[in-house]
């Protein structure tokens, strides 16, 4: 069985709030995921829900409000700092989902080149950027001078320059033209297919089902499900938790029905199932406790018993 490149066991991170040690807010709980070369593993959840933290824990990018506990292992190494600072950028690269983090005061070729002004970079930049509709005027532009789906294009760009071994995506699509959407997910199913890994974060689980290869679902700071993309395709009687269910409900091709309710805020001090305030299945059980079940490479966080004969939810 294939090695994961990235593996993240039991992270939870919060934010001290007003510099306090007592007040705290949770945006991730008690996390886990893997992410294995060849496949794209996308992360869905509703806008809001502390997705993009994850990315941030990953890559070390946490505000120094921070609190974080957990294990990430990168190719089977523990990581620290000093291996992190290492990776990221070079063998880990992040597609961020605030454009606001090309600089300023630097034009987009040169911020895509990394500054390097020799003849092969810049045809390869020129190629790139011809690839996304990005002209020659593009390059000599500053950030302030693009639309958001341009600036979009051009941080896609900066990732196609390098040769990692793991692409993180936080939201790559929104404000992309449809061709420059499709040709962005090609490139990210083309890096995988060469062994290569990719996390996809977005709140479209339309896109994500059909470019993905695993869905970890993600509700109120938790993975209640990891489960295959093509379930959503097969009928919602291949997918577990009542949450998911509910999502492929509310697509569009699917009824859109929305579940009522919203979701909660993460609360490390909570044992329960975190869904079930809204949950059809609902028992006594589930407002202090939760089971983990998993299933070959799936995993499904949930008192109902999945592997037990009398196991019938709903359709």
């Amino acid at each position: 069985m294939k090695r994961p490149l990235l593996e993240i066991n039991n992270l939870s991170v919060g934010f001290k709030i007003n510099g306090s040690k007592q007040k705290q807010s949770w945006a991730v709980n008690d996390l886990s995921i893997r992410a294995y070369p060849g496949e794209i593993l996308t992360i869905v959840g509703a806008s809001g829900s502390g997705k993009s933290v994850l990315a941030s824990a990953i890559l070390g990018l946490l505000p120094g409000n921070a609190i974080s506990s957990g294990e990430i292992i990168y190719d089977g190494k523990n990581v620290d700092k000093k291996l992190l600072d290492e990776l990221r950028g070079e063998e880990i690269t992040f597609i961020p989902q605030s454009i606001s983090s090309l600089d300023p005061l630097v034009k987009v070729g040169k911020q895509v080149r990394n500054f390097a002004s020799d003849d092969e970079t810049i045809k390869k930049q020129r190629k790139i950027f011809k690839e996304f509709g990005l002209n020659r005027s593009v390059e000599k532009s500053y950030p302030f001078q693009l639309s958001g789906g341009m600036a979009r294009r051009v941080l896609i760009s900066t990732t196609m320059m390098k040769n990692p071994r793991l692409i993180i995506a936080d939201e790559p699509t929104p404000g992309l033209d449809i061709q420059s959407a499709k040709k962005t997910m090609d490139y990210f199913k083309s890096f995988a297919k060469k062994d290569k890994a990719v996390i996809l974060i977005t709140h479209d689980i339309d896109l994500a089902i059909h470019y993905s290869d695993k869905l970890a679902i993600f509700y109120g700071g938790e993975i209640v499900e990891i489960t295959k993309a093509r379930y959503f395709h097969h009928g919602i009687q291949y997918l577990k938790h009542p949450y998911t269910r509910a999502l492929y409900r509310s697509l569009p091709t699917n009824g859109f029905k929305p579940i009522p309710g919203s979701q909660p805020i993460p609360d490390k001090e909570n044992q329960g199932c975190i869904f079930r305030d809204r949950c059809e299945c609902k028992e006594q059980i589930c407002d202090h406790s939760v089971n983990t079940q998993k299933f070959e490479d799936e995993m499904v966080r949930c008192n109902v018993d999945f592997a037990g004969k009398k196991y019938k939810l709903s359709v």
